[in-house]
């Protein structure tokens, strides 16, 4: 694949950034593409490995090799082609995955792995430039309807793949525009909106059809949609956020990351601000912002406060900072656990691990700070890691704004999952095998992070295309749609 000696003549290079001080100033990508030309040398690196890990690195199983190999030989087209037959939106996962599949790239072994997420963004940015990105409507409709609840990227990979095999399908949204995390959860730094709209028109050329502002457990019953479609699948998300037991406190100033940034989200769409919402404006101009959580979300919070003009961005973590570099003898082909440093981080922030968070203060109703503990992680008699508070170790932050960014629980189950009664599993999402995808109600299937608990975008579109063909099969008796 690729150069046979391409890997030992030709340096990795990747994408750039454009410096922090010009992309602070505005909400836009700030990536900078390669030319055509140095693209097709950094695919002439893939090597021919015998066994390419990358593919087991990468939910969807893209087929690496392949599409480097014709990027290399200057066919674009063909490797769009190869890579949209398991990745319906590589223009998404090419943006915002963490790329296991480079994690697990044998060039990896010496930190010096293929720039495989910037070759597969810059192959589908690319085709929609060319005009090789159309409609795929079906040659014959099947007569039969689905419902998808959800139109994060499970729920939209599933509608596609069942309307390009011939379905009526139907995409219920709660918020008032289409796309779920994609929309909402992802800042326009790191993701145009521009980039699900003409998604969106192109599912609908494939006769999707997308009702967002309609929520389904409650302006619209469970019972209703089955009633009306053969088939329902719940693809809503796992949107219930991990909760900090402070003790009980009046001070405003406390939000959920998802919050904060679906506000900021709908401020760049151009949405008026209502500061007569339940939690008014949340902005970090002028304030002194903590977040805690140390993942891509809280990353996402820290990118926003900067562009919004914070004073100051502290961001805690309360699991020890972890090491520079992996022990690849130990941990490769699978995900390591290293010291990371988001784009979001390296525009200003400063970072505190191994830190629990004991109360809130302030006065007259107004955050003024949090009162902290370092911890100290050992391991207990049965292996496990326990965390205990450094005696003497409390301190104080300084803080206007506090954004918890400790992941998410799962599903909300009022509502949507109420109404289905389908059972869940013992961590409280919708139970639901990988083989079918099937509830234990019948005719109601699950994927994506309601099924599996939160995720990542590329394990939502697996799981996305995985179910459709579930049910392409539950409905026609056989499937031709991939797995």
């Amino acid at each position: 694949m690729g150069k046979i000696t391409g890997f030992l003549e030709i340096d990795r290079h990747d994408r750039s950034y454009e410096p922090p001080a010009a992309r602070l100033k505005t909400w836009r990508e700030f990536t900078r593409a390669l030319p055509p030309k140095e693209v097709s040398l950094q695919a002439a690196r893939c090597m021919n490995c015998g066994i390419p890990y990358c593919h087991n690195g990468c939910p969807v199983n893209n087929l690496i090799p392949d599409w480097n190999d014709l990027v290399y030989q200057d066919q674009w087209k063909t490797a769009l082609y190869t890579l949209h037959s398991t990745n319906n939106f590589p223009e998404f996962t090419g943006r915002i995955c963490p790329a296991p599949c480079e994690a697990a790239c044998t060039l990896n072994i010496d930190d010096n792995s293929v720039t495989i997420k910037t070759i597969e963004c810059q192959i589908v940015d690319r085709g929609w430039d060319e005009g090789w990105i159309v409609p795929e409507p079906p040659a014959v409709r099947t007569g039969k309807s689905v419902a998808v609840i959800g139109s994060g990227p499970a729920g939209l990979a599933c509608a596609q793949q069942l309307a390009r095999a011939g379905h009526a399908v139907t995409v219920f949204e709660k918020s008032d525009r289409i796309g779920g995390l994609l929309r909402y959860g992802i800042p326009d730094f790191k993701m145009e909106k521009s980039l699900i709209d003409r998604r969106i028109a192109q599912m609908e050329a494939e006769g999707v059809v997308f009702r967002p502002g309609v929520h389904v457990g409650g302006v619209v019953s469970v019972d209703q949609l089955r009633a009306a479609h053969d088939v329902v699948v719940l693809a809503g998300g796992a949107e219930w956020p991990r909760d900090l037991d402070l003790p009980p406190h009046n001070f405003s100033g406390v939000h959920f990351a998802m919050e904060f940034l679906t506000q900021q989200n709908k401020r760049v769409a151009g949405d008026e601000e209502d500061i007569a919402a339940p939690l008014g404006a949340i902005s970090a101009a002028g304030k002194h912002v903590v977040v805690i959580g140390g993942g891509d979300t809280g990353s996402d919070c820290i990118g926003t406060s900067n562009r919004q003009g914070a004073a100051s961005v502290v961001q805690l973590e309360i699991m020890p900072e972890p090491p520079a570099r992996e022990n690849k003898a130990l941990t490769w082909p699978d995900w390591p656990l290293k010291l990371r440093t988001s784009s979001s981080q390296e525009e200003g922030c400063e970072r505190d691990f191994a830190v629990a968070t004991k109360r809130a203060l302030g006065s007259d109703g107004r955050l003024e700070g949090l009162e902290c503990v370092r911890l100290e992680w050992t391991a207990g008699p049965d292996g496990r890691m326990r965390m205990t508070e450094v005696t003497g170790s409390e301190f104080t932050l300084k803080a206007d704004l506090v954004l918890l960014a400790m992941g998410f629980l799962g599903p909300h189950h009022d509502g949507l999952l109420e109404q289905a009664a389908v059972e869940l599993d013992p961590r409280g999402n919708v139970a639901a095998k990988v083989t079918d995808y099937k509830t234990s109600v019948d005719a109601i299937h699950a994927c994506g992070d309601m099924r599996r608990g939160q995720s990542l975008v590329v394990w939502a579109i697996r799981e996305g295309r995985q179910c459709a063909r579930a049910v392409d099969e539950a409905l026609m008796g056989a499937s031709d749609l991939p797995r």
